[in-house]
């Protein structure tokens, strides 16, 4: 048997001296490793860098067999990050998540596209990282698991969002949220439809604090397996710029720089 694909690559392992196993996020067949002979070689190293787009060809005897892939450069997106340790930081990431939670030759379509859209995102834009939250609410929605932020889940309204129920998935205004707010999560306006507020640092750690819960608890956890620790070191790198931009802040007006917008 044998196809060819598009793919994302998502992980390198090397296999004996010289070959490679290597995930691919493809467009028809979804998450497929496959053996690359020569991939921990000088020549391909830089070709199978993860984020990396490529040209592959499959081959098997059957369909559920590892097999091997023959790839070729399609376009080299890590290389323009290695400068820029958060945008790098955010690619690992989004690897290390997409391998994670996606079931094996289990093709979405959607998923592989948010995926190419976060890839420009990293490359060409400052509000990489809400691209990168929305790429994990895309996730999230392809794999079962979507949040409805669409109205309050108590009122109905769907005029001051604020808040998102932990359990339900579903969003919660601010009045509605009363004196239950702590246990609910912040819901980043930058999430909602046609949001004109100015997106902050603080906004995007909301975000990741909220997809990474479910991710946890619906995507990750039934497989008895954490977070990558990729996606903690993203998280990690933008708090420590949200505590430097709070900190200048505080030292330029003499005040500290509240820590969300209702501060």
């Amino acid at each position: 048997m044998n196809w060819s694909d598009d793919g994302y690559v998502l992980s390198v392992r090397r296999h004996g001296e010289a070959a490679a196993i290597v995930n691919l996020l493809t467009q028809a067949h979804g998450r497929h490793a496959g053996l690359v002979r020569g991939g921990a070689g000088r020549r391909l190293r830089g070709v199978l860098q993860p984020g990396n787009r490529v040209s592959a060809n499959w081959r098997g005897r059957l369909a559920e067999h590892l097999g091997s892939y023959t790839v070729e450069a399609v376009r080299d997106h890590a290389a323009g990050l290695l400068s820029d340790g958060d945008r790098l930081a955010g690619l690992t990431a989004a690897t290390a998540v997409t391998e994670g939670a996606l079931p094996e030759r289990e093709p979405h379509l959607a998923i592989h596209d948010g995926f190419a859209v976060l890839l420009d995102a990293l490359g060409s834009t400052q509000e990489w990282a809400a691209v990168y939250v929305r790429f994990e609410l895309g996730l999230l929605a392809e794999l079962g698991f979507g949040l409805d932020l669409s109205h309050c889940a108590a009122t109905g309204t769907t005029e001051d969002l604020a808040y998102v129920s932990p359990k339900s998935g579903r969003a919660v205004s601010r009045e509605a949220a009363g004196p239950y707010k702590e246990k609910l999560l912040p819901l980043p306006p930058f999430l909602l439809p046609n949001s004109a507020e100015t997106l902050v640092i603080q906004d995007v750690l909301d975000g990741l604090r909220l997809t990474g819960y479910f991710l946890a608890h619906q995507v990750f956890a039934p497989h008895n397996k954490p977070l990558p620790m990729a996606r903690e070191r993203l998280v990690e790198r933008i708090s420590r710029t949200a505590n430097l931009s709070a900190n200048l802040s505080g030292h330029l007006s003499g005040s500290t720089m509240p820590h969300d917008r209702d501060s």
